[in-house]
């Protein structure tokens, strides 16, 4: 087996058991120490491996997050079935709040209900609900991020003081039996902030968020009252939404639990 080929299948064996050991390596692929240990060192320059004492583990922090257009076509058909489901519990009347995750775009595009008033810091999801007539929108001001296509800074935060709704739609980069996590500090302080003034905080994350930790914790289950995604979660997570009292809804199916 050539080396490039021993490296694929060292990764393929982490993806399925978390953690390789260096005499793992050299029987699973009758190769010795050293060799091993080289293939290690060549994982780890690529990126792709933590070394720890005497093995190796995939890392767990996770940190390429792309551009709005990249984010837009990852799980596009989940997002657009949860962002259905989300729609479906607005009422008529209702004040909202929606932060720029792709997800909750689709969430404000499905929106059917009559005379709701939006809060939003998302030029993307302004613009969507510009073609819904009974729809009143405030758009928060603040530096413009082109790469999330969302507004952000000290004024964002100052102008959501301002506001109070009943729901609150907020999507996550990764989520995690510790919470919900973002790639930096900024987006985490306008969840938060967004999170102090509304009655209902409503998640919006397709599975291919489960089990990502990104580096910047925004906030565990106890502030949350409802997670939509659209594949079952493991039972430690839904032990967990339990215990915090999170309602949780398969977008397209039933609730699982009250």
């Amino acid at each position: 087996m050539f080396q490039e080929e021993r490296l694929q299948a060292i990764l393929q064996y982490l993806t399925a058991n978390k953690r390789i050991t260096v005499d793992q390596i050299c029987e699973l692929y009758d190769v010795s120490r050293d060799t091993a240990r080289r293939d290690m060192v060549k994982l780890e320059e690529q990126g792709t491996i933590v070394r720890t004492r005497g093995g190796a583990i995939l890392p767990t922090l996770s940190k390429d997050i792309g551009n709005y257009e990249q984010r837009m076509q990852e799980a596009s058909t989940s997002k657009l079935t949860i962002g259905k489901t989300a729609a479906s519990l607005v009422q008529d009347g209702n004040y909202l709040m929606m932060d720029a995750s792709t997800t909750v775009l689709h969430a404000a595009a499905s929106l059917r209900s009559k005379h709701n008033v939006v809060v939003t810091n998302s030029i993307e999801t302004a613009a969507v609900l510009t073609r819904n007539e009974e729809i009143t929108i405030h758009m928060l001001g603040g530096v413009l991020d082109k790469k999330h296509h969302r507004v952000w800074g000290a004024k964002t935060l100052e102008m959501i003081h301002d506001y109070h709704v009943d729901k609150l739609f907020i999507g996550t980069c990764g989520i995690t039996e510790e919470g919900l996590s973002a790639p930096d500090e900024e987006d985490s302080y306008i969840v938060r902030t967004m999170m102090e003034h509304a009655d209902q905080v409503i998640v919006l994350a397709d599975h291919t968020k489960f089990g990502k930790r990104l580096f910047h914790r925004v906030v565990g289950f106890d502030r949350i009252d409802i997670l939509i995604t659209d594949q079952e979660v493991s039972s430690s997570m839904r032990e967990l939404l339990i215990a915090n009292e999170v309602k949780l809804v398969l977008a397209g199916g039933e609730d699982r639990h009250d």
